[in-house]
């Protein structure tokens, strides 16, 4: 036990991407703990992929592309927040490629609840997707 605790650590320093632990959660967790005001949902796709298909009702539309770059997209999750890292945050893109990446590097600049919706808005491998899924829809409010 020892020895993998010691390969874990070097693991961590060697790579820090690896080292931060992201939950993965279903569309539907997603939407239940939206519902119930545990967790703030945002929607990282680009504004035209907001307008392609709608965005999940009640959640926060940062880009990831964000146009100030990551200090922006890290001043508006920041606002949405109310400057809590430590409140709990659910990240959702078109598959769950763009959300898993940006849930890691959120996780590994200090943010300490983040969440994957793994199987995003169009479906993945981790689940056929908030639209197949009919939950909840919004027509974008700022496309």
């Amino acid at each position: 036990m020892r020895i993998l605790t010691t390969a874990a650590l070097l693991l961590s320093l060697a790579c820090p991407a690896l080292a931060a632990e992201v939950k993965s959660i279903s569309a539907p967790e997603a939407l239940a703990a939206l519902k119930k005001g545990e967790v703030v949902l945002v929607d990282i796709r680009q504004p035209e992929e907001w307008k392609q298909t709608g965005v999940p009702d009640g959640a926060r539309l940062i880009p990831m592309r964000h146009p100030e770059g990551g200090a922006g997209f890290v001043r508006d999750l920041l606002a949405a927040t109310k400057g809590d890292r430590n409140a709990p945050v659910a990240l959702i893109c078109r598959t769950g490629n763009r959300s898993g990446a940006t849930a890691r590097a959120l996780s590994d600049a200090g943010f300490t609840h983040v969440l994957d919706v793994s199987e995003g808005m169009a479906g993945s491998g981790a689940g056929p997707g908030w639209v197949k899924r009919e939950l909840p829809m919004t027509r974008c409010p700022v496309c």
